[in-house]
Order: structure tokens, then sequence, then C-alpha cells
């Protein structure tokens, strides 16, 4: 694909709620554009974007993919991204260097939960947008309920740009409103053609002050004039165009595709981005200029079975080529860059340089991550990186068997590179490897890749919640170790008290020998005893918190005694003690803030009541919405990802950040251990 300038560039990043017909969108601009000769099937998974095996055998897009082609000599990079909410995060990157937007609405849908959302995340970062109707062919396609709709929840200034010619089976075309021609405008849509021209051209002529005082006279506008202010309009989101077609027979792509070279803007006609020079502070403004120093932003990073780590970049300013001396502002690092590529779905094709404002892609860069900037070492710009969303879905994640065990921690490390929505951690006290995502979906799809990439086969469980030990009475014990077995023996022998302390007080050891019952060298080797069982616990193998121990008695022998006797009493003495003290279990209590349409809070509280949830407050943020704040059990939390998405037809948020520990309710301790035994011994089998 030969080089545009950089005005000759668009680049449109495809929204939708999942199902709408992105995809197939995508395949229909690929097949007006002659870079197809058929257009592929989702459903035998032969789509150009939707190449990746989870997607195919899902049928929906897991990742966002690009789709680059040419119309009237314009470069039109398409960014196909997926509408299932747990990959937002592949949204969130290509929103992030798109200069237009369009949504996807199915015909037959309507306005679904993604779509409102995705229209507020375009809306927040005041990006260019349009609308396309698609499946206008399919039943129940009438295009005035859709319009409807979409003025009614997306707002006055979303107008039909065109309309459909025929209805449902007998679709044949689409119709430009802004056509003068009254004597082509089909007899069943005469009437609306003329309402919504109306309207279309009243909101253009109020982008400037004298074309309203034209309007307002009576004056007719011309077609420059009306070609200028739908640019502007669209351009300073005052006016949304809605476009119909089907992709599937190939109508209204034509004309989808003289929209976007001739009404989006370039990268140029955006509001220029302002930077930071690393190195001096100093602010910079990138105008996207080909010939300006080069700088561009890594968005997207695969791992590729044949080529390596791939690195998808917009570059910002400047001209990137097989020679252009790269340095990696984030990591303060040369990078060689060997060969650009343009990147088509699955397709690498090699060019020999990829100028500002275009997207490329170029491989087996060491240090280059998702979110660095790339520039030249004498102006290091730098930028606010990409903010992803923070993970709300936890599993615990294990290797299959022994032979994946060396694998896995390099394999997560290499999905993380690939995936900034996806967070691992180790939990200490559980012992356990933890993967944090958006979703059941995204940790599912995530270890199906990494089996597919790099060899190396996973299983994801519920995380075992990380509870403490403690006790809630004082308690004595005593512990006499004695053994003889010819020659030396061996013997040691304390008294310990137990305590409660204060919740976050934690352990304190004390002595209160007299009379040396128990000589001073063997004191700490009675507390190293009583550490053993903090770390192991008694009730369920979990730590010991908030206990004072007291060794105030004990003997000893002059030649069997030791300090490994005297560590076993110790052991043994925090042992018995512990379990006469009235032990208890402690649960970590997480700090929720859900936020919900106000239709669902009722629900909302009523469950987590039912989760053994503390409300602790609601506050209405206007626009129909209201977050619930509460005190929740970890454990009560586990899947509430999947629980809130079904229960507010994924219309709800939620997050969550530790709080504190307290104590499980009494008849739920027995309930508890009996679980968490029963699972070490599925796990020993």
């Amino acid at each position: 694909m030969s080089t545009f300038t950089t005005e000759n560039i668009r680049n449109t990043v495809l929204l939708s709620h999942s199902g709408a017909g992105k995809t197939m969108l995508a395949e229909a601009i690929l097949f007006s554009t002659d870079l197809l000769t058929r257009l592929g099937s989702i459903e035998e998974g032969t789509t150009t974007s939707d190449y990746e095996p989870e997607e195919i055998r899902r049928q929906s897009s897991v990742q966002s993919s690009i789709i680059p082609c040419l119309w009237n000599q314009t470069k039109i990079n398409i960014l196909d991204t997926p509408g299932y909410a747990d990959f937002r995060g592949d949204v969130i990157s290509s929103l992030n260097v798109a200069d237009s937007a369009l949504i996807v609405i199915s015909a037959s849908a309507g306005i679904e939960v993604g779509t409102v959302q995705l229209w507020k995340m375009v809306q927040e970062k005041k990006i260019p947008c349009a609308l396309f109707v698609s499946k206008m062919d399919r039943e129940n396609s009438e295009h005035k309920r859709i319009i409807d709709e979409i003025t009614t929840q997306l707002g006055r200034n979303c107008i039909p740009y065109n309309l459909p010619i025929g209805h449902e089976a007998d679709l044949s075309g689409v119709f430009n409103i802004l056509n003068n021609d009254s004597h082509s405008i089909p007899d069943n849509i005469e009437s609306d053609a003329s309402q919504y021209s109306e309207q279309l051209v009243e909101l253009i002529a109020e982008t400037d002050d004298e074309l309203v005082n034209k309007y307002l006279e009576g004056n007719p506008l011309t077609p420059d004039e009306i070609s200028q202010g739908l640019k502007t309009g669209i351009h300073n989101n005052s006016i949304v165009p809605i476009l119909f077609g089907s992709s599937t027979e190939g109508i209204g792509i034509e004309e989808l595709l003289d929209f976007i070279s001739s009404n989006l803007p370039s990268p140029k006609e955006n509001l220029p981005i302002i930077a930071e020079n690393a190195a001096s502070g100093n602010e910079i403004q990138l105008d996207y200029d080909s010939d300006g120093d080069f700088s561009a932003i890594v968005f997207k990073t695969t791992a590729d079975p044949f080529v390596g780590k791939l690195s998808y970049f917009k570059v910002l300013n400047g001209t990137l080529s097989s020679d252009t001396p790269v340095w990696n502002v984030s990591k303060e690092t040369n990078e060689k860059i060997a060969q650009p590529f343009t990147i088509r779905g699955k397709d690498q094709e090699p060019i020999d340089r990829v100028v500002a404002g275009d997207i490329g892609a170029v491989s087996k860069l060491n240090t280059v991550l998702t979110n660095d900037y790339l520039a030249t070492e004498n102006n290091p710009i730098t930028l606010p990186p990409i903010q992803f969303p923070q993970p709300i879905y936890q599993m615990a994640v294990s290797p299959k068997s022994r032979a994946d065990v060396d694998k896995m921690t390099s394999s997560l490390s290499r999905i993380g590179e690939e995936d900034p929505t996806l967070k691992i951690e180790r939990e200490q006290s559980t012992g356990e490897t933890l993967l944090n995502g958006l979703g059941d979906t995204h940790l599912e799809v995530s270890i199906e890749r990494m089996k597919r990439k790099f060899g190396v086969e996973m299983t994801l469980s519920l995380p075992k919640v990380p509870y403490q030990e403690t006790i809630t009475a004082n308690s004595k014990a005593e512990y006499r170790h004695k053994k003889q077995s010819g020659g030396h023996g061996q013997f040691g022998h304390v008294w310990l008290e137990l305590e409660p302390k204060d919740r976050g007080e934690g352990f304190e050891f004390a002595d209160k020998i007299v009379g040396g019952s128990v000589p001073k060298e063997y004191i700490p080797s009675v507390q190293k005893g009583v550490s053993k069982i903090l770390d192991e616990g008694v009730l369920a193998g979990f730590p010991i918190v908030d206990v004072k121990v007291t060794l105030f008695d004990g003997s000893f022998h002059p030649v069997d005694s030791s300090g490994v006797c005297f560590e076993i009493a110790g052991s043994q003495a925090f042992s018995n003690a512990m379990m006469s003290a009235t032990p208890a279990l402690l649960e970590p209590i997480m700090q929720a803030e859900i936020t919900v349409p106000d239709s669902f809070a009722g629900d909302i509280i009523g469950d987590l009541n039912s989760k053994r949830g503390r409300i602790q407050g609601m506050n209405p943020l206007g626009e129909g919405l209201t977050t619930v704040e509460a005190e929740v059990p970890q454990a009560e939390m586990l899947k509430y990802a999947t629980e809130l998405r079904s229960m507010t037809q994924g219309r709800g948020d939620f997050k969550t950040e530790f709080g504190h520990y307290e104590m499980v309710p009494h008849h739920l301790i027995e309930e508890i251990v009996a679980n968490l035994k029963k699972q070490t011994e599925e796990t020993i089998e």
C-alpha cells in the first residue's frame, strides 16, 4: 500500500454492542474497496478481522484489528474493536489513536447497553462521531423507529445523513438527503427526506454565525456552505450523522466510504497534541508534521507465533522508516527498527515508511510495550498514558501438569505484556497466583491464548479467601517434650498464656520467667516454635494474628534440654492454648462502590444484604445513575462481576478495595472450615 500524506488519512474506530455487525461491516468495506473477491463469514470463521482461533470458535471479536483500505485517494484505517465488555481495553486503546468514531447499531436490536456505554466514552473524549445503522435488510428494521430511538437516547444532534430506499427484504439502496435533485427522491421517503433535510441544514447553519443569519433570513445555503458546515459540525460534535445500510447485501457501503473520506477529520484536522519534553519538561505541540522530529505512541502489542512481538503504533509527528533512530522514552533505551509493516487483520505488508498520522507496526522491539512513547533521543516527548480499566474479576491460575510449571510464569508475563487490562499477582497468605481481568470470558480467552501461543496449559479456579485466625478468650496451656532413647534424651517444658489483642495490633511475644525456670538461651527457641504455628494456623491453616503470647513458666534438664526441645515445646503449647482460647476466623471486608441505573438500586441493596453486606450510603449521580456504597465480605464478592452484569443487563459497574478484617460470624466458621478442608483434599487427589 503506497504512502499517503497526512491530509489523506482517516483513522476511524468501529464501535458497537456485541453482535451489531462491526466485523461484517469491515468485511463489506474491504469488498467494496476491491481488497476481497468475496465476503467472509462469521459462521465459517473466514472474516478478515476475526482471525484468531478464539474469535472463530466464539463467533465474536475478542481483540481489535486494523483494516486499512483506499477510497477516493484516501487511506482509511478502520479499527475494528470487540463489542463484548470483557475486552473493553482494546476499545480504549483504539479510541486513543482514532481521529473519528463510527458507532454501529443493529436496526432490529436498536440502542443496546453497549451502544450507550460506548457513546458516552466517545462523548467524553470529544471524538467526531457518526452512526451506521446496519442490517436494514432484516425484519423489524423500520427507519423512523430507529431514528426516534437514537434521538431520544443519544440526543437531538443525531440526524440522518441518508435514508434507506425500500424496506427489509426489498432494501435496494440509500438516498442522501442533502441531494438537491427532488426528482430523484423515491416516493416512499419523500416526506421523511424533506423533514430530515430541513433539520440537518438547520444544524449546519448553526455551526457559523454568518450561516445562521443567512438561514434565518430565508436565503438558501450554497452546496459549498452546506459541505463545509457539515464538516465543521461533525468535527465539533454538534452534528452526529446517521447512515443506513446492509453489510451482507453491500448496500450503503460505498456511500459510507464516501462519507468517511469527505467528512470525517484527518489527523491534522483534529486539535494539536500538547506533549512534554521528558528531558526539559517544556511543552511541545505536535501538529502531525511528517517533516518534523519523529514521535509515536505504541497502543497495542501482540505475541505473533511467526514474527515474534508485534508493536502497533500511531505516528504523532515525523516519519518512521527502517533507518529512523528510535528512542524508547518510557524505558530510556535505543531501539533498532527493522521493517515497518501495514497490518490488515492477520496479514502484514512491508512498507517503506509510515508518515505522521498513519498507523503501522514493527516487530521484535526489545523493550517496547503498550503505552510506551517512541521519539528521537534529542527530543524525547511524553504524554499522559492511556488509562485502561482496572480489573474487576479475579481467578486463581495454576499449571495443569508438572510440565507446565516452568512455563507458567513466563507465559503469564508475556500475556500481560499483550493485554494491559490483565494483572498478575501473588497472594502470599494463600500461596496462589491470581489472574485479574474484566470478566470470566476475558480470563478464559487469555488461558486459551497462552495454550495456543506459548504451549502452556493452565486451569482457573475461584481464589481462596485470605482468612486469618485469632482468639476471643484468654487461655493457658503447657507442653512437656520428653524423649529418652539411649544417650542424651530430649527435654523441654513450657507454660504459655494467650490473650486476644485489638484488631490490627498483630502478634506480641513476652516472657515473665522468674528464677530461671526456662534458661534465657532457650526463650528465643520457644518464640521460634510459636512463630511456626503463627504461619500455619490451627483452624484452617491461615495466619494467626492479634494474639499476645506470654511465656511464664516451665522447666529444663541440665543435660537433655536444647533449643530444639524448647522449640517443639513452644509449638505444641501454643497449639493447645489456641484451641482452648475460643479460636475464630477473620475475613477481609471490601469497600465496594456499585454504580447502577436508579431502577436497579433496590435490587442491588437487597442482593448486598443477602451477602452480609452493610450499606454505607447512596449517592445519586444524575443522568439516572446511583452509586451504592457498602462493606461486603470478600468471600461474597468472588463472582460479583458476573452477577452484577446479570442483575443489571450489563448496565452496572463497580469497584472494590480492601477495607479491613472482621470476625466471621460464629455459625459460619464450621461451614467455612469444612469447605476449605474439602478443597484441600480434592487438590491433593
